[in-house]
């Protein structure tokens, strides 16, 4: 089981290092193949959107067939056949395609190891191991900032996604090989479905929170911080790999801090709160940022959000006591369908709003505004999730 999850952490490396990458490559993209920003926010949106839909069948696949043959399937034909086709397009429709197609690789990775953890570990380790898993998994956060700028500087971006195509070629079979399923445990009853997890209203107030968690920091790292760093202050490549350094290193310490707090402080839902609250103060604190601020305290504030929006897993942690056992699969990916769909679906919104304010006034006062909007959506989140019922193991 050891070695099964170890290599469940190196596929999901490369899930964070695919959600994340497209932030360094806006001026080479730009240059190739005439992308632009909308065209790139859409191809991140794609990404979410494929990853998130995938949840259902994915939640089925893990309670009927097991985690080792859901996750080496999808990630072979979908990882590293999307990152085949990425380095070989020559359009923003082929860039679109390869991302929806590695969104749907990468989709079981992560529940995978939470399906495992859920059935194989004691209950209340549930948030820590989860947070481990990502805090270890956001090392693909961090390749896809500075060393995924030197290596296009170095070899081409082509060749470097030739280069993952192979690697996530080489992880799916890894997989295939050392991931061992968990006994499976037979309902007395009906067997149930993704409708009965629906059914269960403790659930209903912390869905819109689970929707709107994860956008800002996935948001900011995986698309806006370069073009935020090109457009306001000018940045050159590897200035925009340092910053999505920064704030990626700030996501790994938000996944470590928030994984044990839950047993340290007696409650998953104000851990959430709290941690959700400083991202919004971080968002609105870009927002009023001065114009001749430096692009360091940008940096710095950014990292502030990154690690406040590192939730996902103290979220999950507090709605799954609330699954039927049998369920467990399609709970916990339920779960994923609302954090990494509020991603795809806002990319690809706050995608059109740039397009927009940029047409109607300056750079500077289009981030702005949308770290404005980010800063509201997360409050929206919180007024409702204030209001749901606590939860621990």
């Amino acid at each position: 089981m050891r070695a099964g999850l170890f290599m469940l952490c190196l596929a999901y490396v490369l899930s964070q290092f695919f959600r994340a990458f497209l932030a360094v490559l806006t001026s080479v993209l730009a240059q190739d193949i005439g992308a632009e920003p909308d065209d790139l926010a859409t191809a991140s949106g794609l990404w979410f959107l494929s990853f998130a839909l995938m949840q259902l069948p994915v939640g089925w696949s893990l309670d009927r067939i097991g985690p080792r043959r859901t996750a080496s399937i999808l990630l072979l034909f979908g990882g590293s056949g999307g990152a085949a086709l990425f380095a070989l397009a020559s359009s923003t429709f082929q860039i679109k395609l390869a991302m929806l197609l590695i969104g749907i690789g990468c989709s079981p990775v992560l529940m995978a190891s939470y399906y495992i953890f859920a059935k194989m570990y004691p209950a209340a380790m549930f948030s820590t191991l989860a947070g481990a898993m990502i805090g270890f998994g956001s090392l693909g956060n961090l390749a896809s900032s500075a060393p995924m700028a030197w290596a296009v500087d170095a070899i081409g971006w082509r060749e470097t996604m030739v280069g993952l195509a192979v690697a996530t070629l080489a992880v799916s079979a890894a997989l295939w090989v050392f991931v061992k399923d968990p006994p499976k445990v037979v309902a007395s009853g009906p067997r149930g479905s993704v409708l009965d997890i629906l059914k269960i209203k403790a659930l209903w107030l912390i869905f819109p929170m689970m929707f709107v968690n994860y956008v800002p920091a996935a948001g900011l790292r995986g698309l806006w911080v370069g073009p935020y760093g090109a457009d306001v202050f000018g940045a050159e490549t590897s200035v925009i790999g340092t910053m999505t350094l920064v704030m990626g290193l700030a996501m790994i310490a938000g996944n470590f801090a928030y994984g044990p707090l839950d047993r340290l402080l007696g409650t998953r839902k104000w851990v959430v709160f709290g941690g959700n609250a400083l991202g919004a103060v971080g968002c609105f604190a870009l927002y009023a940022l001065p114009m001749d601020a430096s692009i360091w305290t940008a940096t710095a504030l950014l990292a502030v959000v990154g690690f406040a929006g590192a939730s996902f897993a103290v979220m999950i942690g507090h709605a799954r006591p609330f699954f039927p056992e049998h369920l467990t699969g399609r709970g916990v990916t339920l779960m994923n369908l609302f954090g990494i769909g509020g991603v795809g679906v806002m990319q690809i919104v706050t995608g059109r709003m740039m397009t927009s304010w940029q047409g109607a006034g300056t750079d500077n006062d289009a981030y702005r505004q949308l770290f404005g909007f980010y800063g509201l959506l997360i409050c929206c989140g919180l007024a409702i999730y204030a209001f749901s019922t606590d939860r621990t193991d």
